[in-house]
Parts: structure tokens; C-alpha cells; sequence
């Protein structure tokens, strides 16, 4: 049976990451294998809406793998925006297929732009193919997600350059690492680069046993120095964040304006000098000093 697929198209959206130049370089080469012609939707969803597109001829790009991040360049655009019903929008999307000249479209990316893909299949029977995005290597069915080592071995080497700062000037260094709900970026480098506490999503928290007594241990066993890892969605347990931390309400977070895929915009909160960080250095400070 001839092969009804003809020309694919790919766009790349969210934040960059390592391995999605490799991951369209992989795409171009089956389909190659296939005889399918590929074309490059440049800017995420907003190229896809506004014809933005380049050829991807396999032989210009042999060594596409040794490029970081992504040759079609990246957006955050929701193109359901419109005021029509998302299910007249999704068949509107669709139809850009004809525009395009593409039978089949390859989304790369995480939440918000899978998302897209995702009502555009549903409302809008469109032919999409989605690929999982994420370095926080959350995705079942797999043993790793692509980009998750190399973003690995990033934070575990800026760790270990740290650690010559830290210990020059005898300092508590809080090293912020990425995943909001998933903590294996953060415990798999943490752990190369020997961080003295690991913080993680999965584990909530108490301040006083998991870090102030963990950081009065070592220094009563004579350390100088400590590297405290934290993903950036650890939280604390019910009981430590009552006694602990200063909280934020609900109702505050609904009313910060949102972004074009309707998350809150946090930076609008307007917390100088990221106060969680802050304060949890000033209570460090007064643990030792009380040493």
C-alpha cells in the first residue's frame, strides 16, 4: 500500500533543552528511510499559525547533534485564544495543515504545547504526533527522557564549582534546581556532585530535622562548608510550613495575571531577592550562631 504520508512537519515549543536537535535530527532520518520530505515550523505555535517554515534536508544537518537547543527556535504562544468555541478553533488550526503543505505534524514539547496537540487531535481530528519534552525525566513508560543527563551533568558540575566558593568563605550555598513536581534532575545531580542535603517534591520537608540539625551535625563535626540542593517544587510538611515559613494564599495566587496558557505569573508576586531562599539563609545563620 503507497505510503499516504508525504511531507511532515515539526515544531519545537516551551523551554529549549538538551537533545531536541538530536530528537529532529531522528525524526529527519526515519523519515528519510521512509521517503518522506520533512519542513521546520520555526517559533513554536506561532510559526505553525504564521507560515513560518524552513526546509530540513537531512544531508545539512549531519552533525546536528552536537548543536544545543533548537535550529527551529522556540515560543510560548497558545493559539487558543480566540472567542469562538475551542472545538471551531482546534478545525481551524487544522485546516493551516493545507496551508503548510504538511499531511502529518510533529509537536516537541511540554505541557502547554502538547496541549495544543492534544485538542487539536480531539476537537479538530488533526494528524498530530506528540513528543514529550521534559529534563525532570517525568514521563512513565520511560527509562529517561531526553536532555535529563546532559541537564545532570550541568547542575552537578555548577555544584561542584560552588564548592570551591563555599568553602573559601566557610558559607551554607542553596543551589535551586529544576522540577516543579518531580525530583530526579535534582537527586541524580545532587548526589554526583556529594551536596550535603538533597531536597525533592516527592519528599516534603521539615526545616528543623531535615536541615537546620542536619547542618549543626556537620558543623559540630568540624565541616566549614555545605551545598544544600533544592528542586524548585520541594515544599515542607504541614507542620514546619505552620511553624516555619511565612505562606502565600490561594485566593493571592487566582488573582496574579496569567500567561498565554493561563498559569500564574509568580514573578508577580514581586518577592525580592526570592525571600524563600532568603529567609531560609538568615534562619541557617542563626543556627550556627547559636552554636
Amino acid at each position: 500500500m503507497e505510503n499516504q504520508i508525504k511531507k511532515i512537519g515539526i515544531l519545537t515549543g516551551g523551554g529549549d533543552c538538551p537533545g531536541l536537535n538530536s530528537v529532529l535530527y531522528g525524526i529527519m532520518l526515519k523519515a528519510y528511510e521512509a521517503g518522506i520530505e520533512c519542513i521546520g515550523i520555526l517559533k513554536g505555535w506561532k510559526g505553525f499559525v504564521e507560515n513560518l517554515t524552513i526546509p530540513l534536508n537531512i544531508a545539512d544537518h549531519d552533525d546536528l547533534h552536537t548543536v544545543g537547543g533548537t535550529i527551529l527556535f522556540t515560543s510560548r504562544t497558545n493559539p487558543f485564544k480566540g472567542e469562538s468555541s475551542e472545538e471551531e478553533q482546534a478545525k481551524e488550526l487544522t485546516k493551516k495543515f493545507g496551508d503548510l503543505g504538511i499531511d502529518v505534524l510533529i509537536a516537541i514539547g511540554g505541557d502547554d504545547t502538547l496541549g495544543v496537540a492534544d485538542r487539536m487531535y480531539k476537537l479538530g481530528n488533526a494528524k498530530v504526533v506528540g513528543c514529550p519534552k521534559t529534563i525532570d525525566n517525568d514521563l512513565a513508560g520511560t527509562h529517561y527522557t531526553f536532555g535529563f543527563w546532559s541537564a545532570v551533568q550541568l547542575a552537578s558540575n555548577a555544584m561542584d564549582n560552588l564548592t570551591t566558593t563555599a568553602r573559601s568563605h566557610q558559607r551554607v550555598f542553596i543551589v535551586e534546581i529544576m522540577g516543579r513536581d518531580a525530583g530526579f534532575l535534582t537527586m541524580y545531580s545532587g548526589i554526583s556532585a556529594g551536596a550535603d542535603i538533597i531536597l525533592i517534591p516527592e519528599t516534603p520537608f521539615d526545616l528543623e530535622k531535615d536541615v537546620i540539625e542536619v547542618l549543626k551535625n556537620r558543623v559540630n563535626a568540624g565541616y566549614k562548608y555545605h551545598i544544600v540542593a533544592i528542586s524548585e517544587g520541594a515544599y515542607p510538611n504541614f507542620e514546619s510550613l505552620k511553624n516555619d515559613f511565612k505562606t502565600i494564599s490561594k485566593e493571592t495566587i487566582n488573582k496574579l495575571p496569567k500567561d498565554v496558557f493561563g498559569n500564574p505569573l509568580l514573578v508577580k508576586l514581586n518577592i525580592p531577592n526570592r525571600a524563600w531562599l532568603e529567609a531560609s539563609l538568615a534562619t541557617f545563620k542563626m543556627a550556627f550562631l547559636a552554636l
